[in-house]
């Protein structure tokens, strides 16, 4: 059964800079009704939903045959903190997630965790969108680092690139979802 998008919902996934042919990672898709309203916004792109339960994968599943067969959605039953890229599996240009406690400040151990992991699946420039955050800070802070591939680097590590832009990103989702759930 596929679940129709809240106004909510759709305000969020309207707010992200979609474009075609981008790689896009959902963190806690839920039913999958935000994947494949990305999916129609990233033309040849791809989109791979991601949520811990086993229960709201088969939904998404289940309300996403069409989507599926394209080859272009996927959904994987594993928790952020979990989530590493299989071997080959290209990054992502934008991850987001809504409402997802290990990102926006609930569960701060899960998000130490996460954060690396989310930081390990994307392309350099990559942008994350999280819905739901009270603290900007929260995602970016401190400077997430990584290890360098950069000849010139002889401390072993490198800021993550974009750490501002992230914490742009987070601000502009939060606004978009609150100016949606107003009555």
């Amino acid at each position: 059964m596929a679940y129709k998008i809240s106004t909510r919902l759709a305000a969020i996934v309207d707010a992200l800079p979609l474009g075609p042919g981008m790689r896009v990672l959902e963190i806690g898709c839920g039913s999958g009704v935000a994947a494949r309203a990305v999916l129609r916004r990233v033309g040849d792109g791809y989109v791979l939903g991601i949520d811990r339960s086993a229960k709201a994968i088969a939904q998404a599943v289940a309300g996403s045959r069409r989507e599926l067969a394209t080859g272009r959605l996927e959904y994987r039953c594993v928790a952020i903190e979990e989530f590493v890229l299989a071997q080959g599996e290209p990054h992502f240009d934008l991850a987001f997630a809504v409402r997802v406690g290990a990102l926006d400040g609930r569960h701060p151990e899960a998000q130490a965790k996460a954060r690396p992991r989310l930081y390990a699946a994307l392309a350099p420039g990559g942008r994350i969108f999280v819905d739901g955050v009270e603290s900007t800070p929260a995602i970016a802070s401190p400077t997430p680092r990584r290890e360098s591939t950069d000849a010139g680097d002889t401390t072993g590590t490198r800021p993550l690139p974009d750490t501002p832009e992230i914490l742009e990103a987070v601000a502009e989702v939060v606004k978009v979802s609150r100016a949606g759930s107003r009555k």
